[in-house]
């Protein structure tokens, strides 16, 4: 009792001055992931419990080597860490190779596909951690313009599938000798980027995260609608909003050449609707609050530069894709509603292609489970179990069990 106190005491002393990224275990099954934050650090349990070092009532506290959760230290794991750096088309992009202790030729290692965040994910995503954790080794980078990486931040999705595939190669080497089945795991707008390189990454698997089987004005107008649903809008005021969207799709995809009088004519139609102002979606409500005038001669400079490529057809992609395909979706996904993904993942199931759904009820983008106020806001509090568990078996070649409170499709 005495040498544990001494433990104790060491750590919290030593936490006044850092804490280590990695994973840390009380047991096989419970086990907690440190990462980077804004500030302080993030943790994440094996259970999809998360917090803050930085939260009045903090349940880990960091320490040399251990972290102390619920005043029980618990060892840090030791996964392998291997920093690289490599090209991908004259650009140099930094990544790192993470493998649980004993990694070997059974090992499944997979990539992740970024979402379309602008900060870096070495030392600061969750899910990689959460993998490793789990007997996957993982390669997770930079993506261009991010963190330790060069270039610029761009939303173009075949210059970041090139890059996909560019880690691949990387990840590989890296890991020669040490892994198995090989594949791609996408979250969020990475769901877009995975299926692109799958190919020529040659994975054996591809797995995304709260993504789409839609293109990026699809998206758009399912986030629209879902958003005036949710304020309590009829189906007259959505299929108003659903002309809007279709105005302002001719118009991103055509270089603002194709709609600018029809979006003129909507402005002053709706303008003082209710429900007009509330419009966000990805795009249409920055169109819908400029000028028709400004839009011709300048464009939207903090859309443009993204570089998206408007001719991307996901449908297309995922329908040629000839690996297992793992769709997890969130339920009450705001940002990138599901109906319409569920539809044509059924579509393309029911022509021969091997995939699996799972659905998390309750959740948010990101798979966060929220609770809602009155007001409609939400405020994020876990993710669910059962998620990090299926996104490991499905790297494993396992599943078809039960992962939390989803439900099968």
């Amino acid at each position: 009792m005495i040498r544990y106190s001494l433990l104790l005491l060491a750590l919290v002393t030593h936490a006044a001055s850092s804490c280590e990224t990695g994973v840390f275990q009380k047991n096989q099954t419970a086990f907690v992931g440190v990462t980077k934050a804004n500030k302080g650090f993030g943790y994440t349990f094996s259970d999809g419990t998360v917090g803050s070092t930085q939260d009045a009532a903090t349940r880990l506290v960091c320490g040399a080597g251990a972290v102390v959760v619920d005043g029980e230290a618990w060892p840090k794991v030791a996964v392998v860490e291997t920093n690289t750096r490599f090209d991908s088309n004259g650009v140099t992009l930094a990544g790192r190779l993470l493998e649980p202790p004993g990694a070997g030729r059974q090992t499944a290692l997979v990539i992740y596909a970024h979402g379309s965040e602008d900060s870096g994910w070495i030392d600061r995503a969750r899910d990689p951690y959460q993998l490793v954790a789990r007997g996957v080794s993982v390669f997770v980078y930079d993506k261009r313009g991010t963190g330790m990486s060069g270039g610029e931040y761009t939303q173009n999705f075949p210059r970041l599938a090139d890059d996909l595939v560019a880690a691949s190669r990387e990840a590989k080497r890296l890991a020669a000798g040490r892994f198995g089945r090989f594949g791609l795991l996408g979250l969020s707008q990475g769901g877009w980027i995975a299926p692109l390189a799958a190919s020529r990454a040659k994975a054996e698997f591809v797995g995304i995260g709260y993504g789409l089987a839609v293109d990026i004005a699809e998206q758009d107008a399912a986030q629209v609608a879902k958003e005036l649903r949710d304020r309590g809008y009829g189906e007259d005021v959505v299929a108003k909003a659903r002309g809007i969207t279709d105005i302002t799709a001719r118009l991103v995809k055509s270089g603002y050449k194709d709609g600018l009088g029809d979006l003129a004519q909507a402005q002053s139609r709706y303008a003082k609707e209710p429900w007009f102002p509330t419009i966000k979606g990805g795009y249409t409500g920055v169109l819908l609050g400029m000028p028709v005038e400004e839009l011709r001669t300048q464009g939207t400079p903090r859309f443009d530069k993204l570089e998206v490529d408007w001719t991307q057809n996901p449908l297309q992609v995922i329908s040629n894709l000839d690996v297992p395909q793992l769709w997890a979706l969130a339920a009450e996904d705001r940002q990138a509603p599901i109906a319409l993904t569920l539809e044509r993942l059924a579509q393309v199931r029911s022509q021969g292609r091997d995939i699996a759904i799972y659905v998390f009820p309750h959740t948010d983008h990101g798979m966060w489970e929220y609770d809602q106020a009155a007001d409609g806001m939400r405020k994020r509090t876990r993710i669910p179990p059962g998620f990090y568990d299926l996104m490991a078996d499905w790297a494993k070649g396992l599943g078809g069990g039960q992962y939390g409170e989803a439900s099968r499709r």
